[in-house]
């Protein structure tokens, strides 16, 4: 194995700011680039050089020799790498931001190859995405549900409705007549009887739109478990069954009748959806280019 000097670059990042995710932000590079560069080292030198604990990363006694080695070098070639590199332009930053895979689809894709920086998209949890924006992996995330730490800020900037919609080539007529009658048990006791779509990650918009109408959580389980939202659409397209889904996710299909609104329930259900960052960035400029391109779409969804 040959020692790579970006190891020590990054080994020299975290010793000095005590955390993977500092370093990753120092270096303008992933957390996972991190950890490999790190263990690459250790496996070079076959030794520890930090003891891992839950909120920083301590150096052990030979890190600490190892950083003493190091340092003086690195800053030499750091000042021989400024002096000698002329950049033909500036340095691109690296944002970082976590949102739903479906908003990504919708909103952000196709604006990638304009943007004048580099970014970095993770798709996963809500409070899991919160967690790793106050600890600096990520930037930037959109998001129906606000955290409570102190160091974040949460900026509201549109509406999402979630509604009942159904194949085109579901039979609606006992569901209508039902819904016209105002029958609200009867119409929950239909719906568990039909086929039913949903993803793993998404359960949350029936069991909280089940829950807004009928008053008790959903006491039966989807009949298909698919990937993401954008599969949901495309199973039902034509065919035979029930999801609930962001009215905005399914705007075009309903408008191609690839799909039917069957319900936006009584009363509606509506999430607020928000930004959230740090109250202190470097990056203000590129992430008011992002909000930019969310609230433009969303605009033309409302329209």
């Amino acid at each position: 194995m040959q020692v790579n000097l970006e190891w020590y670059r990054t080994f020299k990042a975290i010793f000095e700011t005590g955390t993977l995710s500092a370093a990753a932000q120092e270096l303008f590079i992933s957390q996972p680039g991190v950890s490999l560069h790190l263990n690459s080292l250790e496996a070079y030198t076959g030794y520890k050089v930090f003891d891992r604990s839950a909120r920083r990363m301590v150096p052990t006694e030979k890190g600490k020799i190892l950083y003493n080695f190091i340092l003086e070098p690195l800053k030499k070639l750091e000042a021989a790498e400024q002096h000698f590199h002329k950049r033909s332009k500036s340095e691109r930053a690296t944002i970082s931001v976590g949102m739903c895979f479906e908003t990504f689809q919708y909103t952000l894709e196709e604006h990638i190859p304009g943007l004048p920086f580099n970014l970095i998209i993770k798709f996963g949890e809500y409070p899991q995405m919160q967690h790793d924006l106050d600890n600096g992996l990520l930037d930037l995330i959109v998001t129906p549900q606000k955290g409570n730490q102190k160091n974040l800020s949460y900026r509201p900037f549109s509406k999402e409705k979630i509604v009942l919609v159904a194949g085109s080539g579901t039979d609606r007529k006992e569901l209508d007549s039902l819904l016209k009658k105002k029958d609200i048990s009867a119409v929950g006791n239909y719906l568990k009887q039909q086929l039913w779509y949903s993803t793993a990650g998404d359960m949350e918009h029936l069991k909280n739109f089940w829950l807004k109408n009928f008053g008790e959580h959903p006491d039966f389980s989807p009949n298909y478990i698919v990937p993401n939202i954008s599969s949901i659409i495309r199973c039902l397209s034509g065919g035979n069954g029930f999801s609930v889904l962001p009215d905005f996710l399914c705007k075009e299909a309903i408008a191609s009748g690839s799909i039917m609104m069957v319900w936006e329930g009584n009363p509606p259900l509506e999430n607020t959806l928000y930004f959230g960052t740090r109250r202190k960035t470097m990056y203000q400029t590129e992430l008011e280019q992002l909000q930019k391109l969310f609230e433009e779409k969303w605009e033309q969804v409302h329209s």
